[in-house]
Parts: C-alpha cells; structure tokens; sequence
C-alpha cells in the first residue's frame, strides 16, 4: 500500500465530501479508490469514514487523521520547496492559541495585521484559559504566560507580565492603603478564582524571600475581567496581571498599591512544536508576532 497516495485520497475525499468527488479529482476509478480507502481503515485498524447513501462523514479516529495528515502534507510542501530551493508565497492554516483576554488584547490585531499581509493564510485562532496541548490539539503555535515545563517545545521569549494589586480611590480613602500585604488581610478584597480563602505571595523587599498571605474575599469571581469590574465599583482590592487593568490603571480608575512586595514578572513566550524544518507560515507568523507583541508588552506599563 502506497501510505502517501491513501492520505491523499482521505484529504480529497473530505474536502469533495464523497468517494465519487474525490475519484473524479483524482482521475481515479472509483471502485480503485474505495479499495484503498478500505485497505488503509484496515492498515490503522479503524474506521475513517462513515458512509451512507446520502453522506459520508469522518470518524472521531478520521478527524485526527486528516489532521495529522494535513501537517504532513504541508511538511512535505516545505521540505520539497526547501530542496529545489524555490521562492514560495507563505501559504496554509495556522491554528494560534492564546489566554482569553490577552489574545483578545494582543494577538488578534497581530492576526488581522497578518492576514492582511499574507493573504495565502488563513488562521485558526482559539481563546482559551486552558493551555491546550499542541499536539493532541492540532495547534501550531501557543502564547504561554508564566515558566515553561521542561518539554520538547521551543520557545521564543517576547516579554515579561507582572501581577498588581489595584483598587479604586474611593475603596482606598474609605478604608485606608495598605502599607504591607499582611494589612489585606482586613481590607476588603476580590479574588479571580477558586476557593473561599486563597493565598497571594509577596516578597520582602529587604531580604528578598517571598512569604504568603491568606485571604479571605468579600468577592471570589472566575475572570479577571470580573475581579476588575468589581474593582472599580468599590467591593474590594484585587489582584490580576497588568494587562487585566492597565487601561484602569492609566486612566487612573484604579491605582496600584504594594508595588514594593511585588513578586518577579512571569515571562510571556510564543511556543511551538520542536521540528526539524519550520514550516515557512510558521517561521513567517513567528518573526511578524515577536516583534509586535515585545513592543507591545513592553509598552504596557
């Protein structure tokens, strides 16, 4: 069985939607091809396709196979054009992934840019607060904020994001401005997520060493965008990285506090799978994005 030949018939058989589509693209007769789309199922040990007499559909198994398949096409596509060393205009889809509110913030105008520059791409673009995992998700490229595992994927640094503790002005002359973390502890106070009391680190600016500090929260909530809203309606302090709040704060709704006992930025990395050759969307996406989104974070306080 010609294994390059059996994806090709699988990827033009999803994208004609039919055996009897892909058979006339292919130039193929389509018993031939409904053989080896069988011997194939067989090789793999699943079912690929689902057919009816009036559709055909993927499997859960299929729809990870053409995935798959999809990136091995375009590899391929890369590592011909590299040999014969011929010109080639960045072409394909990029799936992106980004935290919610900062790829809303930041990665989107990148993308818009981006695909008004290359208008061969097209980009999947998912918002997530969960880290999705690039390889059981089908995902090119991530922005990851905070230290990385240690893993197979490489990382290109663009910037660091520090946490801040913010309240109104008014919340802060009703109740007083802590002097130290440990005075949060009878102030009014909104967490951005989990349990009833959670813990906030410091660190003491004199030894250095980081110590925590229990708080227990008028207001607990499940997005930051929440803990800020409910920041500047007076309910409490928060605390949420610089990007949640900047604009408030620059605009002076809501002012930092405790700068001192701030603990180290977190670094902001885009990763993606280690590869032999990048694919030139990739490599195109990468260079156009890091530079955007250094000048961009570095501007941000």
């Amino acid at each position: 069985m010609d294994r390059l030949e059996a994806m090709t018939i699988v990827l033009r058989t999803v994208e004609k939607g039919s055996l009897t589509g892909a058979a006339k693209a292919l130039n193929m007769p389509l018993p031939t091809l409904s053989r080896k789309v069988s011997e194939l199922e067989a090789y793999l040990g699943t079912k690929l396709l689902q057919r009816s007499t009036r559709k055909l559909t993927l499997t859960d198994a299929g729809q990870n196979y053409v995935e798959a398949v999809k990136r091995i096409m375009e590899e391929i596509e890369e590592v011909e054009r590299a040999a014969s060393s011929e010109y080639t205009t960045p072409r394909g889809e990029l799936v992106l992934t980004a935290p919610r509110l900062f790829g809303q913030m930041y990665i989107l105008p990148i993308v818009t840019d981006f695909l008004a520059a290359y208008p061969e791409i097209n980009v999947r673009l998912v918002l997530s607060d969960r880290n999705l995992h690039l390889f059981d998700d089908h995902v090119d490229m991530a922005v990851r904020l905070g230290a990385l595992p240690d893993s197979s994927m490489i990382a290109t640094r663009v910037g660091s994001m520090d946490t801040v503790v913010c309240a109104s002005p008014d919340l802060l002359a009703a109740h007083g401005t802590p002097k130290h973390p440990k005075d949060l502890q009878t102030l009014p106070c909104v967490i951005f997520a989990g349990p009833a009391t959670t813990t906030w680190s410091f660190r003491d600016p004199a030894s250095k060493r980081l110590f925590d500090v229990d708080i227990v929260p008028r207001l607990s909530v499940t997005s930051a965008e929440a803990a800020v809203q409910a920041a500047l309606r007076r309910t409490g302090l928060t605390r949420v990285y610089r990007y949640h709040c900047a604009e408030a704060l620059r605009s002076k709704a809501l002012v930092q506090v405790l700068q001192k006992f701030d603990v180290e930025s977190i670094p902001v990395h885009l990763v993606h799978a280690a590869r032999g050759l990048l694919p030139l969307k990739m490599r195109v996406f990468l260079d156009f994005a890091a530079s955007q989104l250094r000048s961009a974070l570095s501007n941000l306080g």
